[in-house]
């Protein structure tokens, strides 16, 4: 109990601070979205493997490549990072070219075995991203905590180079 009350207080914390030093240099994207916090981003009840088959039927029929996207509803930067999937040119980029598929990995204990399947390092810290083709085949597992602190131009320039 007392560790899921410290949990809640580091999530919100950590909210906090992402909000206050993103808040500043991204105000023109602002304008196009506002932050605000999701809390169901990573939907508990969701089937990984289920997600990601239905993910790969519809990217082999749509031409599109897979992001596989590994979080947590209490991660501050999986919060940050879709904030700036819904900015430009990133929400672009993802309508055209990926199908997203977010794999929550609850505390720590939920789709390990998904994450080690693509070689992502969850373990390392979250958000954990991977590519994959239409297929399914593996093009890109992030190395350990690549996208810990993620930022808008880091994620454009993978977006860009893995896009179908």
């Amino acid at each position: 109990m007392l560790k899921s009350r410290l949990m809640l207080v580091r999530t919100v914390i950590l909210i906090a601070v992402a909000c206050a030093l993103f808040a500043a240099p991204y105000r023109e994207a602002q304008a196009q979205s506002t932050f605000h916090v999701n809390r169901d981003l990573y939907p508990e009840n969701a089937n990984a493997t289920a997600d990601i088959a239905a993910a790969t039927v519809q990217a082999r029929r749509e031409h599109k490549r897979i992001l596989l996207e590994f979080g947590g509803n209490w991660c501050g930067d999986c919060q940050v990072l879709d904030y700036y999937y819904r900015q430009s040119p990133n929400a672009d980029l993802l309508a055209k070219h990926y199908v997203v598929v977010r794999v929550d990995i609850g505390h720590m204990d939920k789709n390990l075995d998904v994450a080690q399947r693509y070689h992502v390092p969850v373990t390392r810290g979250v958000p954990a991203l991977a590519v994959l083709d239409a297929h399914g085949k593996l093009l890109y597992a992030e190395q350990p905590k690549e996208f810990e602190r993620p930022n808008p131009d880091a994620i454009t320039a993978l977006l860009n180079r893995w896009k179908a």
